[in-house]
C-alpha cells in the first residue's frame, strides 16, 4: 500500500474527524489546557486532538469517580452484570467502527484488531456469568465448630485507576476495567497518550449500555503527569507496560499502601520438540512472532528447537515468513501491519543492526519499508546470535525473532529459563501430555502447547500474568476479579468469650483445648 492522505484515511473508514473531536470532548477537563496531538502510525499525520489533563485534573475525575461508586457498589451483582453484558452487545453491534479506530491509531492489521475486539463481549459474558459465585459470601471453618463459625465477605476496594498501554488499547483497557466495574468499583482509565480515541469509544459505548455518569472516567495526557497523580488517588492501580515504569508504580502503590498489579515486558520461549509436527509449528511461531507486528508482550522472541529438526523447521519458518505480506488497508488482507512511531522503529531497528554486527545471521526482513508505512519494518528472522548481544537479553517488542538449536529438551528447558522475564511460553510436540509436563518446568505464568499464546489468553477462566521481572499480580479468572475487593472475615462465638467459662480453672480448661486440638488434627488426617 503507499503513502496515503489523512482525509482519504478517514474516507476509507467509517470514521470522521468530527466524529474523533465529539469523543474528545467526553474528557472534564475544564479551563485552559494545552492539547496532545494523535497521529496515526498509518501516515504520520495528526488525527485529532485531546486535552493534556493535569494533577487537578486526575484528582477531580477519581472525585467523580468516588461520588458514582457509593451508588453503583449498593446495586446488585446482577444488575452491574446486565449492564455490562449489554455494554458486550454494543461491543459486537459496532465492531466495524471499532475496528477501524484500532487499526487507525495502532496501524495493526484488520485480522490482529479483530482479536481485540473479540475479547470484550467474552470477559463481559465470562465475569456476568461468574460474579455471582465469585464474590459470594462464603463460610469458613472454625477453630472450634460447634461454638464458633466464620464469615467472608467481600467489599469493592473504590476506584480502580486503569494504566493502559498503545499496543493493545481496547483489550487491555477492558479485559482490567470490566471486573472492576462488575465488582462494584468505579473505574479511572489513563490511557497511552498516542491512542486515546480508543478508551473514548468504550467510554461512549459503557454510558449507552446504562452505566451510571462518572462510574468510567478517561483522564488524557503525559504519562510523566498523569500516570504518578493517578496512582496518588485511586485505591487500587493496574498497570499494562514496561517493566521499569512497572516498578515505578509498584513503588508509588506500595507507599500509598494499595493493591496493584502488573503485566510486565516479556522475553518470550518457544520450544520445538524433536517430535514436533513442523509445518504446525512454523505457523504457530509466525502468528505468534509476528502478530501487530511483534508489538505483543506474549510472542515468542526466542525459538529453540531439537538440533535434529531445525533445518526442517527454519526452512518452513523462513518460507512463512517471506510470504507474509505488508500492508495498511482498512480491510482483511495483509498479515503484518506497522510499528506505533518513529521511536519505536528506530528502536527495533537498533536492535537487529547490533545483532548483525555482532555476528548474528539474517534469514529474513532486517528493513524497514517506507513504502508500505513511514513505521513499518519487515517480520525478522535471525540466527547465530550472540547470547550476550541485547536482540537476546531483552525485549525488542517488534518483529524480530532469533532461532537456536539445543541438542535436548532439557537444554531447551534450561535456555528458556535463562531470563529475568517470566510471561509466556509455548511448547510443540505431538504429544500433549510430554508438553504439560515440559510445561511445568517452563518458569513463566504461562505455557501454551501447540499454541503461541491465543490458547492462553482466550483461557479467561484461568489467571494470567507473569513471574520475575513480567509483573505481580494476574488478571482472568477469579483471581483477577478478586483483586479489586477487599476481603473482611465475619467470625461469631456461640458461647461468649473464648476463655474459661466461670467455675472453670484455667488449668482445666487448658488440658480440654489441647485434648480438643488433638482430636481434631486426627480427624483432619482421617477425612478426605
Amino acid at each position: 500500500m503507499g503513502q496515503t492522505s489523512g482525509p482519504q484515511i478517514f474516507a476509507e473508514t467509517t470514521l470522521a474527524a468530527r466524529r474523533l473531536e465529539r469523543l474528545s470532548a467526553r474528557i472534564e477537563a475544564p479551563g485552559e489546557r494545552s492539547s496532545l496531538e494523535v497521529r496515526t502510525p498509518v501516515t504520520d499525520e495528526a488525527i485529532g486532538s485531546v486535552p493534556a489533563c493535569t494533577a487537578n485534573d486526575v484528582s477531580a475525575a477519581v472525585e467523580r469517580a468516588r461520588s458514582a461508586q457509593s451508588g453503583w457498589e449498593r446495586a446488585t451483582i446482577d444488575e452491574r452484570a446486565a449492564i455490562l453484558e449489554r455494554f458486550g452487545d454494543l461491543v459486537l453491534d459496532r465492531r466495524e467502527e471499532l475496528l477501524d479506530l484500532v487499526q487507525l491509531e495502532t496501524g495493526k492489521s484488520r485480522q490482529h484488531a479483530v482479536e481485540e475486539v473479540l475479547d470484550v463481549p467474552l470477559t463481559c459474558s465470562y465475569y456476568a456469568a461468574n460474579g455471582v459465585s465469585v464474590l459470594a459470601d462464603a463460610d469458613r471453618s472454625s477453630a472450634v465448630p460447634l461454638a464458633a463459625d466464620a464469615t467472608v465477605t467481600y467489599d469493592p476496594v473504590g476506584v480502580v485507576g486503569v494504566i493502559s498501554p498503545w499496543n493493545y488499547p481496547l483489550t487491555l483497557a477492558m479485559t482490567d476495567a470490566v471486573p472492576a466495574l462488575l465488582a462494584g468499583n468505579a473505574v479511572v482509565c489513563k490511557p497511552d497518550e498516542r491512542t486515546p480515541f480508543i478508551a473514548l469509544a468504550l467510554a461512549e459505548l459503557l454510558a449507552e449500555a446504562g452505566l451510571p455518569a462518572g462510574l468510567f472516567q478517561v483522564v488524557t495526557g503525559e504519562g510523566e503527569t498523569v500516570g504518578p497523580a493517578l496512582v496518588d488517588e485511586v485505591d487500587y492501580v493496574t498497570f499494562t507496560g514496561g517493566t521499569e515504569t512497572g516498578r515505578t508504580v509498584a513503588k508509588q502503590a506500595g507507599r500509598n499502601l494499595i493493591g496493584c498489579s502488573l503485566e510486565l515486558g516479556g522475553k518470550n520461549p518457544m520450544l520445538v520438540l524433536d517430535d514436533a509436527d513442523i509445518e504446525t509449528a512454523a505457523r504457530g511461531a509466525v502468528k505468534g512472532a509476528f502478530t501487530n507486528a511483534g508489538q505483543l508482550c506474549l510472542a515468542p522472541e526466542r525459538i529453540y528447537v531439537d538440533e535434529h529438526r531445525y533445518d526442517e523447521f527454519l526452512d518452513a519458518f523462513v518460507g512463512a515468513t517471506r510470504r507474509l505480506e505488508l500492508g495498511l488497508e482498512f480491510e482483511y488482507g495483509p498479515a503484518v501491519g506497522s510499528l506505533i512511531d518513529d521511536d519505536h522503529l528506530e528502536s527495533v531497528r537498533e536492535f537487529v543492526d547490533d545483532a548483525v554486527e555482532n555476528g548474528a545471521s539474517l534469514l529474513s526482513g532486517g528493513r524497514s519499508r517506507p513504502d508500505v508505512g513511514p513505521f513499518c519494518y519487515e517480520p525478522t528472522i535471525l540466527t547465530d546470535v550472540d547470547p550476550d548481544s541485547r536482540v537476546a537479553c531483552e525485549e525488542t517488542f517488534g518483529p524480530v525473532v532469533s532461532v537456536h538449536a539445543v541438542s535436548s529438551v532439557d537444554e531447551a528447558i534450561e535456555r528458556a529459563n535463562d531470563s529475568e522475564y517470566g510471561l509466556n511460553a509455548s511448547v510443540w510436540t505431538a504429544d500433549r501430555k510430554r508438553g504439560r509436563a515440559v510445561a511445568r518446568e517452563i518458569d513463566c505464568g504461562t505455557v501454551c502447547v501447540n499454541d503461541p499464546y491465543t490458547v492462553g489468553w482466550a483461557a479467561i477462566d484461568a489467571p494470567m500474568g507473569g513471574f520475575g521481572d513480567s509483573g505481580l499480580g494476574r488478571r482472568h479468572g477469579p483471581e483477577g476479579l478478586k483483586r479489586y475487593v477487599d476481603v473482611r472475615t465475619i467470625a461469631t462465638s456461640r458461647i461468649g468469650p473464648m476463655d474459661a467459662p466461670p467455675g472453670i480453672s484455667p488449668r482445666w480448661f487448658a488440658r480440654f483445648m489441647f485434648g480438643l486440638t488433638a482430636v481434631q488434627r486426627r480427624l483432619a488426617r482421617w477425612l478426605p
